[in-house]
């Protein structure tokens, strides 16, 4: 027995082999043990022993900080996917080919429009007052047919009516067209005798009614009516219903007297002509009447002095309304 011998805690048994001090030892039938110290002997955990007699590592564990097969495995994925795609195979899905189907076009449904688009009591409604204003302008457009055509049996059995629908609203006729289109100016001009709050009678100025209506008509785009035609529609008709001398002509000629004096009344009340505390007494018209002067190429040759017609004094109210009879 050596040195070794007596430190290493063993049992020699017969034929003076040793054996291992427990039940794990690890020394070897040739008297080398893995407590001899000798690096050969030393075994770490896990080794194997070989066929041989001789220790085999196993080789060592990878760490979660070395990627290769981490990376080997990322780089074999896309490789793997273009595999699946150049072979055909799509990837798996929650609907099948069979599931999805083409949408089919939905076709336009033609709503109905206009009259048709109403209820049946309302389209009853619309008809009715269609046909009442068919009616209605049929009845006008025969009215004024009859007031401007030749005189003929119905004018002569239904004049009046006629007359009393058309005038003075729709009134009618053919002084724009040959062969007497108007060629003159005629401008109504208007004056009053006023009764001051002093008991003074005095007589105002020259009001030029038409050159008034003429103002408000330029540069307006919806001119009223009564500027337009109420002067010189009232002056046509005292014309055509007097004499040279002014004398009125049937009731006609009575009824546009008083027209032409509720109009002088109007206006010289708008112009403040009577002042503060003055009363109308009296109005007077007069007329000036200018020829239009005809083309160069025409060769006529016309007066250019003015033609002045004064009307005599027409007494009126201080409320305004006409008296009969002349001053």
């Amino acid at each position: 027995m050596d040195a070794y011998d007596t430190g290493s805690g063993a049992r020699q048994g017969p034929g003076g082999r040793e054996h291992p001090a427990g039940p794990g030892g690890g020394g070897t039938g040739d008297g080398t043990g893995g407590a001899s110290g000798s690096p050969e002997g030393a075994a770490g955990p896990g080794a194997v022993r070989g066929a041989s007699g001789e220790t085999v590592e196993p080789p060592p564990v990878s760490g979660p900080a070395e990627a290769g097969p981490v990376r080997d495995a990322a780089e074999s994925g896309p490789s793997a996917g273009t595999a699946e795609s150049a072979s055909g195979t799509a990837p798996a899905t929650g609907a099948t080919a069979e599931q999805v189907k083409p949408v089919e076009p939905v076709e336009p449904v033609e709503l109905p429009t206009g009259v048709a688009a109403l209820s049946p009591r309302y389209q009853v409604g619309a008809l009715v007052a269609l046909a009442v204003v068919a009616a209605a302008v049929c009845a006008h457009l025969g009215l004024v047919f009859l007031h401007v055509a030749p005189s003929n049996t119905l004018t002569k059995q239904h004049g009046a009516a006629v007359d009393e629908w058309v005038f003075p609203e729709f009134e009618q006729n053919w002084k724009l067209f040959a062969p007497n289109p108007l060629q003159q100016n005629i401008s109504v001009q208007v004056r009053a005798e006023v009764s001051t709050a002093d008991g003074e009678i005095r007589t105002t100025g020259w009001y030029d009614l038409s050159a008034e209506d003429g103002r408000a008509i330029d540069g307006n785009p919806v001119p009223s009516h009564t500027q337009q035609n109420e002067l010189r529609r009232a002056w046509d008709f005292f014309v055509a219903t007097h004499d040279s001398e002014d004398r009125a002509v049937g009731l006609r000629g009575t009824l546009s007297e008083s027209y032409l004096r509720r109009i002088a009344v109007l206006r010289l009340e708008r112009n403040d002509a009577a002042g503060p505390g003055g009363v109308v007494e009296r109005v007077q018209y007069r007329s000036r009447t200018t020829n239009v002067e005809p083309p160069s190429w025409s060769g006529e040759k016309v007066s250019d002095r003015p033609t002045v017609r004064e009307l005599p004094w027409w007494t009126v109210s201080g409320s305004g309304d006409p008296r009969e009879g002349a001053a």
